[in-house]
C-alpha cells in the first residue's frame, strides 16, 4: 500500500502510524507538512509554505478560510511534486483543520481519503458560549458557521473519517457521522507508566519526590479553555490550607485557544497578580510553593505526572488533551471538569473525580479528599491506569484499530 500522510505540524497525530507502516517493506510512505522534523527512514517528505498570508481586506468571516485555501494550494504543490516523482498514494490520511485536505482528491482522484475529524465548531453545546462571561451573539453564530467552511468541504471529499472520542465525533453533522469511526490516537503505556523513584528538580535546585505532597496541573498553554483561572483560584486556597503542599503547573504562555487577557500580557501573569499577591502587591507566603515550570522536555513532563498525588484537568467542552490520559497512565489520580470530553473517560468516584469547571471551592474540596485518603488515592490511581490500558493503549488497542481502518479503506470494505 502507498500511503500519504498530511499534517502541517509534522507528524501531528500520525507519529505512530508512520512508524508502523514505514517499518514494513510492503508499504511506501510519504509525508506532506510545513515543519522539518525527523521521520522514519524511507519516508519521502515534501515541505510546503503558503505563498502569502490572508489579505487584510478579506472579510473577517472569510480570513480563516482564505488561509486554509492557501494551505490547500501549498499541499497541492507538494502533492504534484510527489506525483512527478512517481509517488501516487492509494490512501491519504490528512487533518482538515488547516485546509491541507481541500484539494487532495483533485490531485489524486483515485486515492481513498481518510480525515482526522478532530472537531467541528458549534455556536452552542460545545466551547462557544460555555463561559457565561462570553455570551453568544448573532455575530458569534455567523462567524462560527463560516468557520466550518473548510471542514465541510473536507467532509464532502473524504471517503472515511476517524475521531478520537465519541463526543468529538458527535459534534460533526449527523449526515457524516456514519462515515466516522471512533479510535483514539493512543497512549504509550510502556512509556507513560508509574515510577516510584520519580524525581522533579525545581528551578531553585530543590528536589521533589513521591514522598512529598504534590498536586499537578498541565496544559499546552495556561489559558481559560483549559481551566487555568479556576485552577489558580483553587491553588491559593489549597496552599493556604496545606503547609506542606507543592503545586506544579506545566504549560506555556501563548494562546492555543480563545483570546488573551484584556489589557494584554499573559494569563499566567494576570492570574498570578489576582491570586498570589496580597493587597500591597507583595507575594503571599504560600506563593513560594506554587511552581509554574513552563514547557518541559517530555521526560521531565512525565516525571511531574509520576510524582503527582492529585492531577487537575479542566477543559471547556472541546478537544480532549493527551495529557489527561498520559497522567492516568502514570497513575496520577484525576480531578477533572464535569464536561463531556472528560466525563466520557472519567466515571466519578471510580477512576477519578469530577468537579464543576467554574467552581474553585468545589475543586479544592475534591483535591483535598484525595490528598487526605491514601486508600482512595491508591484505588483511583490503579483504576485510572487500568482505564487507559483497556481503552487507550497504543500498541494493543488504538494502533491495531487504526491500521485495520486503513486496510479496510484501501481494500474497499468501507
Amino acid at each position: 500500500m502507498r500511503i500519504l500522510f498530511v499534517h502541517q505540524n509534522t507528524p501531528g497525530q500520525y507519529k505512530h502510524l508512520i512508524r508502523c507502516f514505514a517499518a514494513n517493506p510492503d508499504h511506501r510512505v510519504a509525508f506532506i507538512g510545513k515543519a522539518r522534523r525527523d521521520l522514519p527512514m524511507g519516508v519521502r517528505t515534501v515541505l510546503y509554505r503558503p505563498t502569502r498570508e490572508p489579505g487584510p481586506a478579506t472579510h473577517p468571516y472569510l480570513r480563516l478560510f482564505e488561509g486554509q485555501v492557501l494551505h490547500g494550494q501549498g499541499a497541492v504543490r507538494a502533492g504534484m511534486a510527489l506525483k512527478q516523482d512517481g509517488f501516487v498514494p492509494d490512501v491519504i490520511c490528512a487533518h482538515p483543520g488547516w485546509g491541507e485536505a481541500l484539494f487532495l482528491k483533485d490531485v489524486f482522484p483515485n486515492a481513498r481519503l481518510m480525515l482526522y475529524c478532530e472537531f467541528f465548531y458549534r455556536a452552542e453545546g460545545a466551547d462557544v458560549g460555555f463561559d457565561p462571561e462570553h455570551p453568544v451573539t448573532l455575530e458569534t453564530r455567523c462567524r462560527v458557521r463560516a468557520k466550518n467552511a473548510a471542514l465541510l468541504t473536507g467532509l464532502d471529499a473524504m471517503d472515511w473519517g476517524i475521531s478520537p472520542t465519541v463526543w468529538q465525533r458527535a459534534q460533526h453533522p449527523v449526515a457524516f457521522q456514519p462515515r466516522i469511526s471512533v479510535v483514539h490516537d493512543g497512549v504509550d503505556t510502556a512509556l507513560c507508566s508509574p515510577d516510584p523513584q520519580a524525581r522533579v528538580t525545581l528551578p531553585d535546585g530543590r528536589v521533589l519526590t513521591r514522598q512529598d505532597e504534590i498536586v499537578t496541573y498541565v496544559a499546552r498553554n495556561l489559558e481559560p479553555y483549559r481551566g487555568f483561572p479556576t485552577a489558580m483560584r483553587a491553588a491559593v486556597e489549597l496552599l493556604r490550607r496545606r503547609p506542606n503542599l507543592h503545586i506544579l503547573m506545566v504549560g506555556g504562555d501563548e494562546i492555543s485557544y480563545g483570546a488573551p487577557p484584556q489589557g494584554g500580557g499573559t494569563w499566567r501573569d494576570t492570574l498570578w497578580r489576582d491570586t498570589m499577591l496580597d493587597s500591597t502587591g507583595t507575594p503571599r507566603p504560600e506563593a513560594a510553593r506554587l511552581h509554574t515550570l513552563g514547557k518541559l522536555p517530555y521526560d521531565q513532563y512525565l516525571s511531574v505526572l509520576r510524582v503527582s498525588r492529585a492531577h487537575i484537568y479542566l477543559t471547556y467542552p472541546f478537544v480532549l488533551s493527551w495529557s489527561m490520559l498520559e497522567a492516568m497512565a502514570c497513575g496520577a489520580p484525576i480531578i477533572g471538569s464535569a464536561t463531556p470530553p472528560v466525563a466520557e473517560v472519567i466515571e466519578d468516584g471510580v477512576n477519578g473525580l469530577l468537579t464543576d469547571f467554574f467552581d474553585p471551592d468545589a475543586l479544592v474540596s475534591r483535591v483535598e479528599s484525595v490528598l487526605e485518603d491514601t486508600d482512595r488515592r491508591t484505588a483511583l490511581s490503579i483504576a485510572a491506569r487500568e482505564t487507559v490500558m483497556e481503552r487507550f493503549d497504543l500498541e494493543t488497542v488504538c494502533l491495531p484499530a487504526q491500521i485495520r481502518l486503513l486496510e479496510d479503506l484501501h481494500n474497499g470494505r468501507l
